[in-house]
């Protein structure tokens, strides 16, 4: 991924949470009472749970040109060790969602790093296992991203293609009007496993294109009457959580470039006409950038202290229960 502002790179490496993989053990399948220490012991159909002492640990990584390093300041390991990335694990929860997660070999054992986090006393049933990844990046973990040639609307109601865009230009946001980019990054990935883009089929949001976004990229739906647990009628939902399979799918395969908006606050702007979040930026979400971008973007916002928009988070379980509330209307 790269900047268009000033390229640099993170010396301190980056911040991520992982699980001791005995932490994650089968309570139902071949290997009952097991943890995913290796790939190729893994049996699909195994039902995994986070056991109730386990504790996510705090693990710091950089990426150097002979591969990924544990870096200053991690509570595994010690500065300079190598980690390697041994599997792409896919589970399905038991209500469904599609969780990603990787497995980390290091000296003091294996660790797993979840795209998205895992809940204790819930199932996860292993589905897939790509023993491939081997030449990724630890650190291309893309947190908001948009395709390339979505187009983005500006304050005078034109779209232009985000890859177009340059930090200064001025964009039509929800909140607050006219606002300019402060910071813009592109990546080119290969379009598998958490990488793999989200399409939004034209017409579902009212969108007259298709809308490609990044699988964590947070949509912004409005509920016309507000529901009990809701605390907003507005509601901040990931894009893999709208998923059903047919107007709103998973492209896998080939590769995918992704672009990254971020301004001076957390804003929602209007891609494809859909409203969707700008790039948040706290410690949590630039942890989770390439390092030749992470520094940057903190050097670009001093304190990393973005509020999140006020818009409810929503999971997949209440999107499941307010779907007929926020995306059928949308159809109409």
């Amino acid at each position: 991924m790269t900047d268009r502002t000033s390229p640099s790179v993170d010396p301190h490496g980056q911040t991520a949470q992982v699980f001791a993989a005995d932490d994650f053990r089968v309570v139902s399948g071949v290997n009952r009472g097991e943890g995913p220490e290796r790939a190729d012991l893994l049996e699909p159909g195994d039902i995994y749970e986070l056991r109730d002492g386990g504790t996510p640990l705090r693990m710091r990584l950089v990426q150097t040109g002979d591969g990924t390093r544990v870096a200053e300041g991690s509570g595994i390991g010690q500065s300079g060790d190598r980690l390697d990335l041994l599997a792409a694990l896919v589970f399905l929860a038991a209500h469904g969602e599609r969780v990603e997660v990787l497995l980390l070999g290091h000296a003091s054992g294996a660790y797993l790093l979840p795209l998205s986090p895992l809940a204790r006393r819930t199932g996860y049933t292993l589905v897939g296992i790509d023993e491939t990844p081997k030449d990724a990046r630890l650190t291309d973990l893309i947190c908001v991203s948009l395709s390339r040639g979505t187009l983005i609307t500006l304050p005078s109601g034109l779209q232009q293609p985000i890859e177009a865009l340059r930090p200064g230009d001025r964009v039509l946001t929800r909140d607050h009007g006219p606002q300019p980019i402060a910071w813009i990054g592109q990546a080119a990935l290969r379009a598998v496993g958490a990488f793999a883009p989200v399409v939004i089929g034209a017409g579902v949001l009212g969108n007259a294109r298709d809308l490609i976004v990044s699988q964590h990229h947070r949509i912004f739906l409005y509920q016309r009457a507000r529901r009990s647990g809701i605390r907003t009628a507005e509601v901040l939902v990931q894009a893999k959580h709208l998923i059903d399979g047919e107007q709103i799918f998973l492209r896998e395969g080939g590769m995918v470039e992704y672009f990254s908006l971020a301004f001076d606050r957390h804003e929602i702007i209007y891609a494809e006409g859909i409203p969707c979040e700008s790039l948040l930026v706290s410690e949590a979400t630039v942890a989770r950038l390439p390092p030749d971008l992470a520094q940057a973007v903190r050097d670009r916002f001093p304190g990393l202290r973005q509020d999140q928009h006020f818009g409810t988070e929503a999971g997949r379980e209440v999107l499941d229960s307010l779907r007929d509330a926020l995306i059928r209307p949308s159809l109409t």
